[in-house]
């Protein structure tokens, strides 16, 4: 016997047979949940998308398929331990226990997270969160970065840094949940983590061939791909924030309608400062922007009024878009800007929730109570905020270290390809396969291959980009976010 029953208004009923309670579950939260569960999934491939759209066309694919692998590898986590590791009820205030290894036990008694859905519905839901972040993360390999360690990476990074963050910040046992940080959707274990671990990873391969020369001052090799990872990011983000109410209420109805707000402002004002440079209006621009926006409004998406939302996608849009200059001032190359777009903007969504965050707004699902933040002189939890997001990056940064370093010390997992491999590109070295017709690339990189130029003099290979465009673009239109 399952326990599991329907009353006559169709709700569906657990029996604990532990204590013989029964406990009525709405079948529209439960269906709620796991349609978000859906969107946050799209999320994934559509980061790809976006990764590969930024990059040249010989490392295109390779995006897409870190994508892919990190929502395979962390799924296989999840069910191992991962969920057990992050959501187990009797864990300690920095990382659970493996009470539900292996899924053990997760069924349909109510969840950690709400006691409105089964366990089931949020450790699916969960995964999501658990999944995407590594993608973003990894992103900071690109056009330099071998996949086959990928996978180890990808599975070791997840267990040691976002399964005791996630941990600390929504389990009822973490510290920081019972200091009272709020993080409605995740500032700190999603976008400032991975946005950390993406500025580790950058610093710990070095620089790609040619940094600092007309050789990486390229446009995107595909902006459709830029538009359509954006569309998908933001389309998914619905599920993303809305999802996090784990009911379908009014509170999840707030969350994904500043979600929206936050990333229109949040695209207008990016473009707006990059108009000002050269008077034109860029795509790349807007759509990074919009991804900021969406990161700043992330951990306040249930807490925050409406007014408040354009505050978040203007300060985000405006501090992101000049953070894509820290790499110039530090002399590390994040090809994709993750660092800026992610940590920055999580930091950013972290004070600024601090500061707007309403007791009010929070109650709109008729159950949370909060203090609020500074709107309800609730002084002390800009205190709280900065605690967490400074544990959160500094946790990150170490530990991702420690991790490449024991990689690179052990045969075939080291990350950085050869040189040799970067001219050829990610895409044919490591995989085999391009993203594009093979003719259309054999005639561009035909030269290469013949080791000649038009002239017939001799060039070096890596001088040919392989974008398919012209390499006298500034560097500013390879901005990123995701």
């Amino acid at each position: 016997m399952t326990g599991i029953q329907y009353d006559a208004s169709g709700d569906l009923n657990y029996v604990d047979p532990a204590t013989g309670d029964t406990i009525v579950y709405n079948l529209g939260d439960i269906a709620w949940v796991l349609a978000s569960t859906a969107l946050v999934w799209i999320m994934i491939p559509g980061l790809g998308f976006f990764y590969s759209g930024l990059l040249r066309r010989k490392n295109a694919l390779s995006m897409i398929w870190t994508s892919m692998i990190a929502i395979a590898v962390v799924s296989f986590q999840w069910f191992f331990w991962g969920y057990s590791l992050t959501f187990s009820d009797t864990g300690s205030k920095y990382i659970g226990n493996l009470d539900y290894f292996a899924l053990k036990g997760v069924f349909a008694q109510p969840s950690v997270g709400s006691s409105r859905i089964p366990a089931l519905v949020f450790c699916v839901y969960q995964l999501m969160f658990a999944a995407i972040t590594p993608a973003i993360a990894v992103g900071a390999i690109a056009e330099r970065g071998r996949l086959g360690p990928l996978l180890v990476f990808i599975f070791a990074w997840t267990t040691i840094v976002y399964d005791p963050i996630a941990c600390w910040t929504w389990n009822p046992n973490g510290w920081s949940f019972i200091l009272g940080g709020l993080d409605f959707a995740g500032g700190t274990p999603v976008h400032i983590s991975s946005g950390t671990a993406a500025l580790a990873i950058s610093i710990f391969l070095g620089k790609r061939r040619g940094y600092g020369t007309t050789r990486l001052a390229y446009k995107p090799q595909n902006t459709t791909y830029v538009v359509l990872g954006t569309v998908l990011l933001w389309f998914g983000w619905f599920g993303f924030n809305g999802g996090s109410a784990l009911s379908a209420n009014l509170r999840a109805a707030q969350a994904s309608f500043i979600t929206n707000l936050a990333a229109s402002v949040g695209g207008l004002t990016w473009m707006l400062w990059d108009y000002r440079l050269e008077k034109k209006w860029s795509t790349v621009g807007f759509c990074s922007g919009a991804i900021v926006g969406l990161v700043a409004i992330t951990p306040a998406s249930g807490f925050v009024g409406s007014p408040a939302a354009v505050a978040f996608g203007f300060v985000a849009g405006t501090v992101c878009n000049f953070a894509t200059q820290l790499k110039f001032l530090a002399g590390y190359d994040d090809a994709l800007d993750i660092f800026a777009s992610h940590a920055i903007g999580g930091v950013v969504g972290n004070i600024m929730t601090a500061l707007f965050a309403q007791a009010s707004v929070a109650h709109f699902d008729g159950i949370t109570v909060i203090p609020g933040g500074w709107f309800d002189h609730n002084w002390v939890q800009l205190g709280i905020q900065i605690a967490d997001s400074v544990a959160g990056m500094s946790y990150s940064f170490v530990m991702t270290t420690i991790i490449l370093w024991i990689m690179h010390y052990i045969p075939g997992l080291t990350l950085r390809v050869s040189e040799e491999d970067e001219i050829v590109g990610i895409d044919d070295a490591e995989m085999g396969e391009l993203a594009y017709d093979y003719v259309g690339l054999e005639q561009e990189i035909q030269p290469v291959h013949l080791g000649v130029g038009a002239t017939g003099g001799a060039r070096e290979p890596d001088h040919h980009d392989n974008s398919g465009v012209s390499t006298t673009g500034s560097e500013k239109h390879a901005r990123s976010s995701m």
